[in-house]
């Protein structure tokens, strides 16, 4: 890793062999979070029939609202009164415990067999109703309707929509030599309910969400060589798309769906960008240079591709229009900027940036030409933003093992999702989900 021209095809060649087991549950550790948390009390849900409720919905809310690192929530045994509606809130008693906001509600089952989660936020210092809505959902979407809520009240309060209802995909390795496994999993954004997408003798890399969240787009070296191929998470269908000679890598969805961009080195064995148009294989070639060029990332509205390239000397990152054209140069600052990524407004850039000797993750405000390490390992690599441009997800070292971890934009909230055991890394964070 101390080559910047090999980190800059790292996505694209196998040098991944340090892999060791890794546990599919993943455990998230705050290990930062703002200086003064949001104080909210979210009240256990009222559950009016017989035996214990099918799923503790205050729980999980309360604990996506600690997670983002902007909320401190109280204690369940520090709660003095448990009401489940907003006209039941006594607010005097509530700001006694120094609590801003409460959450109640109800579970409520359907005759359809069904249930409705049913919940209210209060502003205790106001007395004011913010939110009451109301989510049907089968027993087993039950934790995705908690997810929804806690979205709910953390747009409310903080006005940015949250992102706890969504996925991340990551790759994961089990055992060592000829009995090593590849897996693809996708998770919750909390590292919770892992389900294994793929699973081969043969390495797997480079996950990438289709903008619906339907699909998957990913590397395989089967066979020995790569290949690229898009895989439906609900059939488990897959189709192969490029297996081209040479190197097929880095692929990434376009805003519409409808086209993969990707490294390729074709004939003359060099690697450029191009496009694919997945329903007629159309290959059109956007860069044409003797450098290295990779990684690529669209824009969001798809007029533009964002990559790394070594072309000035060492690896930078350019964009150039979808359509063909000139490249531009993006980032200035430091002698090595790789692996971009972009917020869902365009606004701001994600890099691999090599900071006092250490690979870290930086960001690049587009508008303002100005530029912000927010990480501290030696190695982090793969950023990938939640949906809402909030958050970063990361690939990292925790001593030998790889872990994975969040951090804000700002930098003030950190948080690892570490495995039991082995590595787990190239994450990729879904876009939100219908």
């Amino acid at each position: 890793m101390n080559d910047p021209r090999n980190l800059a095809i790292a996505g694209l060649l196998l040098a991944l062999a340090a892999f060791t087991p890794a546990s599919a549950q993943l455990t998230v550790q705050i290990t930062r979070g703002v200086t003064d948390p949001i104080p909210v009390a979210i009240v256990p849900f009222e559950w009016s029939q017989a035996g214990a409720a099918p799923f503790d919905v205050a729980a999980t809310v309360a604990a996506d609202l600690e997670r983002s690192g902007r909320f401190k929530a109280l204690p369940r045994a520090d709660l003095l009164e448990f009401p489940h509606a907003a006209s039941e809130i006594d607010a005097a008693n509530w700001r006694l415990l120094k609590v801003d906001y409460v959450v109640v509600g109800k579970l409520v089952p359907l005759p359809d067999g069904r249930f409705e989660v049913q919940y209210e936020l209060v502003n205790v210092l106001t007395g004011q109703r913010l939110l009451g809505q109301a989510i049907p959902a089968g027993r087993e979407a039950l934790k995705l309707a908690s997810h929804r809520t806690s979205d709910a009240v953390y747009e409310k309060i903080l006005g940015v929509p949250g992102a706890f209802a969504t996925r991340i995909a990551y790759v994961a390795v089990d055992g060592s030599g000829q009995a090593r496994r590849y897996r693809l999993l996708v998770a919750d954004s909390d590292g919770a309910h892992p389900r294994v997408v793929l699973q081969s003798g043969h390495p797997l890399m480079s996950p990438a969400w289709s903008p619906d969240g339907r699909n998957l787009a990913y590397v395989s070296f089967e066979g020995g060589l790569s290949s690229i191929f898009v895989q439906d998470l609900a059939s488990g269908q897959r189709v192969r798309v490029s297996a081209r000679s040479g190197i097929n890598g880095a692929p990434a969805f376009s805003p519409d769906g409808r086209q993969l961009a990707l490294a390729l080195s074709r004939r003359d064995g060099n690697v450029d960008v191009y496009t694919l148009t997945l329903a007629t294989q159309q290959l059109t070639r956007l860069t044409d240079s003797p450098a290295i060029d990779t990684e690529p990332a669209w824009s969001p509205d798809g007029k533009e591709l964002f990559f790394t390239s070594d072309r000035g000397g060492g690896p930078q990152v350019y964009r150039v229009p979808a359509g063909g054209g000139g490249a531009q140069r993006v980032t200035f600052e430091g002698s090595y900027n790789a692996r971009p990524r972009l917020t869902a407004d365009g606004k701001i850039l994600a890099v691999v940036t090599l900071d006092r000797g250490a690979y870290r993750i930086g960001v690049v405000d587009l508008a303002r030409r100005t530029s912000r390490v927010l990480t501290s390992g030696r190695q982090d690599e793969s950023p990938s933003f939640a949906p809402n441009g909030a958050m970063l997800i990361y690939a990292t070292r925790d001593g030998r093992k790889g872990v994975l971890a969040t951090v804000s934009v700002d930098g003030s909230v950190q948080q690892r999702l570490a495995a039991g055991e082995g590595d787990v890394r190239e994450p990729a964070w879904s876009p939100y989900l219908n």
